[in-house]
């Protein structure tokens, strides 16, 4: 049915959101869990300095930042709909890992220098 879908010329806002939610959901936790490894890597990598920052207000700030990494996350559907809608579907589907791989990487970025801020807060 998928290739029905990418060969069709008219597709439903219900077959549009179904493939994104199909495609983004289920890679939700692998970029979750390169963001939990981020933040484990730059905690060890203080240890033991890190230790002394390690408090129930540093954990509280983590939940935070998850969440709204998860929430910045859900941007990728925007462009996602929208190619889906072009006449760029069938090449879109192909190639939107890149968008994926390139949404990860800056959030681990992000979230390393975020975590190292946290982990290291005395230094200047």
């Amino acid at each position: 049915m998928a290739e029905e879908l990418i060969e069709s010329e008219t597709v439903t806002f219900r077959d549009v959101i179904s493939n994104a939610i199909r495609y983004w959901e289920p890679r939700r936790i692998l970029f979750n869990a390169v963001l939990v490894l981020v933040v484990v890597l730059a905690f060890v990598g203080e240890w033991p300095d890190a230790k002394q920052a390690v408090t129930f207000e540093s954990l509280l700030s983590l939940f935070i930042l998850a969440v709204l990494a998860n929430v910045a996350y859900c941007a990728a559907y925007l462009p996602d709909i929208a190619f889906q809608y072009s006449s760029m579907r069938a090449a879109w589907i192909e190639w939107r890992f890149l968008l994926l791989a390139v949404g990860i990487l800056f959030a681990a970025v992000l979230t390393y220098f975020f975590a190292l801020a946290i982990a290291r807060p005395w230094v200047d």
